[in-house]
Formats: C-alpha cells, structure tokens, sequence
C-alpha cells in the first residue's frame, strides 16, 4: 500500500470513528479543484442525508472531532471537509518508496493475477499498414502493460486477417500489371501498394471484380498455383508486420491467423444450424438478434463467401478454453461496436459466460482530412518513419554536432518512436486523432518529447553535479536533515504520491489517456520548479535534498513512460 492510501485509510477510520458508523470508504475522498482548500476532500452530501443534518453543519462538527499524525490541518469549507496532508511525512513516505521500488512504483496487486487476454493490432496482410492502425498498436499495447502493472496476468495476442477477399484483389493486381516484374526489398510494403492500385482498377472493371472472386475460391480450396501464390505473398506480409512490431518494441505472446479457424468456423455453422442457432435467410446463413435488439448476424452470405464470425466465433472459443481466461478484450475501432455486441450475445447464448469486453476506438485523420485505403489517402507507416526520421535527426544534428552519426540515429529513433506512440494514445479512445508529425516532434507542448526531454534536463544536471549515476551514487533515502520546505518542492511531492493512484485508474478505465495526462502535469510542475528553484547551487544540504527530490521525479516519469511503450532518454 502507497503512503497516500494509508493516509486516505487513515482519515476515513477517523471519520468513521468520529460517525460511530462505518458508511465513508476512501474512494469517497476527492481532490479538490483549488489547492487552496487543502489536499483531500469529503463531500458530506450523502453522509448529512443519512445524518438528517445539513452538509454544512455535519462539516463543522466533525473538523472539532478528527486530529491525526499524517494531517497538518482540516477546516470545513461549506458542505466539504478539508484535509492539508503533513507534507514533512508524506515526503519521506513517497521518496522512501521511490526509493525501494523503483522501476515498481506505481504498481498495484488490484487484478489479483486474473488471465486477461488483448488482442489487438488486427491488421490485414496484402495491405498497406498505415497511421490508422498504429493507433490501435500503440492503444493495445498500452492497455497491456497497464494492466500488467494492475497485477493482471496479461495476455497480449495478435489476430490477423489472411483470408478475405482483399487478399484475392491484391493477387488479382499483382498478376495483371506486376507478375514477372523486379520486386523492391521491402515486398509486404510493395504489396499494400498494389492492393491500392487493385480497388481503383476494380471499380472501373467489373470482369475484374469477378475474377477476383474466383482466385477467392481457388486461395479457400488450399490448391493450385493461387493458393500457393497467397502462401508467398502471405509470408511478405507478415515479415513486413514483424518488422513493425521490433522496430516499436511490440511483443505478442500469440499470433491468430484467420486461415486457422475459417474451416472450424465452417463446420461449426452446420452443426449450429442443424441445431436452429442459426438459420437461413435469402440464401445466406445469419443468427437472428432480434429480440436482443442487435439484428441479423450474418455468418455466410448468398454467394456462399464467408464473413468475420466464421473465424471469431471458434477462435474466441479456443481463447477460454486454452488460456483459462478470466476475461477478454478485443481492441478494434468504434465502427465494429455493434457486431461486438452481436458476437458477444451469440457466445452467450452458446453458454459462455465469461467477462468479453470491446474497446472501440475512434479514427485518424490527417491535417489533410480523412484517411481511405481505398483512395489511397493514407500516410503508411513506412513513409510515416521515413519523413519523421529525417526531421528527427536533423534536429538532433543541430543540438549535437559532435555526436556520432550512430549515436544520432539511435537518439532520433527513441524520439520518433515515442512521438508516434504518445500522439495515437494521450486522448481518449472516443476522441478523433488529427496526426501532424511536425507537432508531435515538438519538444514544448503535450508530446513525448517534452517528457522524454524532462528525464534527459533531470539526468543533465547530475551528470553536472558530478554523480554519474544517481540511483547507485545517491541513496534514496530520507534522512533527518534533508527537508522540502519550498512550496513547489512540496507540489512535486504530492505529485508523484498521486501516480499510483494514476496507474489504478488508467487500468480501471483501460485508458491510458490518463497515464499520459499526469505525466505531462509533473513535468510541467518540475520545470517550474527548475526554472524558479536553484539545485546545483543551493547551500550543500539543500543540494543534497534537491537531487534526490529530481532523482525521483525522473524514476517516476520514466515508469509512466514504460506503460505507454516509450523510452526515457538520458541524453536529447
């Protein structure tokens, strides 16, 4: 437990006592907006209900019965009880816990070792890889190492579509206007760019769009040379995600292929069918939902082509019973709401019962406007990385001239990395994204360089203090006569006695918006506090203090970081 847990824990038993009933809990405890009425507060709204008493006077008769250690005042300010925490305890309590947990602060025990699996990055092969889908990488990723810090047994898996017909119109264009060709290195980009020339020439060749659809059936027959064909392009496809995957630092435990459930899928429709779960409408086969409000879940359509939950429905099935999975997430866009719902009702049904949940997220546009694979308005990944590379590093250049080109390169691609990171995952899920590099690589303003830029201004000033490294050469311990009296000194305190508390939520909401949001706060508070306060040269003591003060601060940044998939940086 975190010392400002113990202190909440604390002032609810003094309430409690001073009630005679055990009815305030500590989530009942807020922040309030104004650091002016102090640094906890109870509204004693429901409380006076239960009381018969106005708030206000329920208030005033409890700041005569509560005193405590931990607190340095309480006051009444209306209906809210007012707490002013010992600042003198609370800074030896954080910065001693900094101290010992290190890289584990902020972490909790709250998802009791529960299996929860997140799949995400549902990308297709045979297409471009693009800004739009990094959004759910990072999101995903994030999300999986959120709840791992929550003390959930998190399960990070890919699922990736191999199979539909988006395969066959990218061979179909493959074999028509590039077969026999020189093929770049990079043939799993190559491919996305063929799969956008393929739905221009489609829609001005209707024979086209028919001979599509037979190479579909040849690839689901698994023999010939089309098959055999989506086999080799299939591989340059993957390699290309494998490659996306490294250079983030993306690591999945599992990998689903929708080949591998398409032919379970379809002997469980039959056998589903021959038990009336499923039915026949128009020549296709559907599940009706109609009385659960959801509609008509279509599983294979006149034509006898297949859709999505032929591969779900037996692949979320082999989820539970091979992981013994406590719970499920499914990461796809917000666009996909409804037949999440759908599938999830329909699992129900077959006597599943078990915690399914969809984390829809909303799109990516560019400064441009909207983004279409189909039009070919896309920023892909690959020109993404190239264009924010090279802005990167001529920044770096510009600050390190006598660096080595190496050594710039390794830097601009830990800046470029977080950069893509942040932007796709520092706003809530239901929010639009407008992505502009130029922005993102800013080292002011809510980016991950601005953070990533913090650590490195916090390590350069011990390398100036001569300690080379202050985790080995300065104990993080609080001594007698290292004290933080400066109101700033203070804030930052309370500051990071709030990441846990910022962790917890991140992973109640799965939302690591907010990881981002306070770590954007602390850095603005040090650099305040840098800016106002001296360090290096402050009286010894003070010094001393001072540099254990910003040595924690850059250990809490440099966690949060790590949940978002970003890398500290020592040097910018």
């Amino acid at each position: 437990m975190y010392a400002l847990d113990k202190i909440k824990l604390n002032i609810v038993e003094l309430i409690n006592k001073a009630l005679g009933e055990n009815i305030v809990q500590a989530p009942d405890l807020i922040y309030p907006p104004n650091p002016e009425f102090g640094d906890l507060s109870l509204p004693c709204f429901g409380i006076a209900k239960q009381f018969k008493k106005p708030p206000a006077a329920l208030a005033e008769q409890l700041v005569s019965k509560i005193s405590s250690k931990g607190l340095n005042s309480l006051s009444a300010a209306g209906p809210y009880l007012n707490f002013t925490i010992n600042k003198e305890y609370l800074a030896k309590a954080v910065i001693g816990e900094i101290a010992k947990t290190k890289d584990e602060y902020g972490k909790n025990k709250t998802g009791k070792g529960k299996k929860v699996m997140i799949e995400y990055s549902n990308a297709n092969t045979h297409k471009e890889y693009h800004v739009g889908h990094l959004r759910n990488l990072c999101y995903g990723d994030s999300v999986n190492r959120i709840l791992a810090a929550n003390g959930y047994r998190a399960i990070p898996v890919s699922y990736i579509n191999d199979f539909g017909i988006h395969t066959a119109k990218t061979l179909w264009c493959y074999l028509e206007f590039y077969k026999g060709k020189k093929l770049p290195e990079n043939k799993g980009f190559f491919l996305g760019q063929v799969y956008a020339r393929a739905t221009k020439e489609l829609e001005k060749n209707p024979l086209a769009k028919e001979l599509a659809a037979f190479m579909m059936k040849k690839i689901e027959s698994r023999e010939g040379e089309e098959y055999k064909l989506w086999q080799k392009t299939r591989k340059w496809s993957i390699e290309q995600l494998d490659k996306i995957y490294k250079e983030l630092g993306i690591k999945f435990e599992r990998i689903f292929y929708e080949n591998e459930f398409i032919d379970k899928g379809r002997d469980m429709v039959v056998e589903l069918y021959e038990k009336r779960v499923l039915k026949k409408s128009d020549g296709a086969i559907i599940a009706d939902l109609e009385k659960y409000n959801l509609g008509v879940l279509v599983f294979i359509r006149s034509d006898g082509t297949a859709l999505y939950p032929i591969a779900d429905l037996p692949l979320a099935l082999e989820k539970f019973k091979k992981y013994k999975l406590d719970k499920s997430i499914h990461i796809v866009d917000i666009r996909q709401s409804l037949y999440f719902k759908q599938l999830f009702k329909l699992l129900e049904l077959l006597g599943l019962k078990k915690e399914m949940i969809h984390l829809g997220y909303d799109v990516v546009k560019l400064p441009s406007g909207m983004m279409s694979s189909r039009s070919g308005n896309v920023i892909t990944y690959e020109d993404l990385k190239e264009l924010a590379m090279k802005k990167a590093t001529e920044e770096t250049r510009k600050r390190h001239k006598d660096w080595s080109d190496k050594k710039i390169k390794e830097t601009a691609k830990k800046i470029v990395n977080g950069a893509i990171k942040f932007e796709m995952i520092k706003v809530g899920a239901n929010q639009v994204i407008t992505f502009d590099i130029d922005q993102a690589l800013r080292f002011d303003g809510f980016t991950s360089a601005y953070l990533q830029y913090t650590c490195a201004r916090i390590q350069s000033i011990f390398k100036k203090s001569k300690i080379k490294n202050q985790k080995s050469k300065i104990q993080f311990k609080m001594q007698n006569d290292l004290v933080f009296n400066h109101e700033k000194e203070q804030n930052l305190i309370l500051k990071m006695a709030k990441y846990p508390v910022a962790v917890e939520q991140a992973g109640k909401n799965y939302d690591p918006a907010e990881i981002a949001k306070y770590l954007f706060e602390l850095a603005q508070i040090f650099n305040d506090y840098y800016h106002s306060v001296p360090v290096l040269k402050a009286e010894e003591e003070t010094r001393a203090a001072r540099l254990v003060l910003i040595g924690a601060v850059s250990q809490t940044i440099a966690n949060g970081l790590k949940l978002l998939g970003i890398e500290a940086m020592e040097e910018m």
